[in-house]
């Protein structure tokens, strides 16, 4: 029989790189179309004129020009309306 005492288990060793979401450019940077200008999980940001939304919900410049933010009422499925931001390239 060993008198050596087993060794203990370890938990919350996982770990993974983050995932570098958010806004990339700013209010009033000029972009190039095809540059990144947000990248989120889910739409919570809403793709305007100007821009594109790409599969994993990436914001997209369509053209070129300048970056701008407005606030616009979107309406939820349940008919409540909601707040969102929606990124433009002007």
């Amino acid at each position: 029989m060993s008198h050596v005492k087993q060794g203990g288990t370890s938990k919350n060793n996982h770990d993974s790189a983050g995932q570098r979401l958010g806004v990339k450019r700013f209010g009033g940077q000029k972009v190039r179309a095809g540059e990144v200008l947000v990248r989120q999980v889910g739409s919570t940001k809403v793709a305007g004129p100007g821009t594109y939304l790409s599969t994993d919900f990436t914001i997209h410049a369509g053209v070129d020009g300048t970056v701008a933010f407005k606030h616009i009422k979107v309406r939820r499925f349940t008919g409540k309306t909601a707040r969102r931001t929606q990124v433009v390239v002007e």
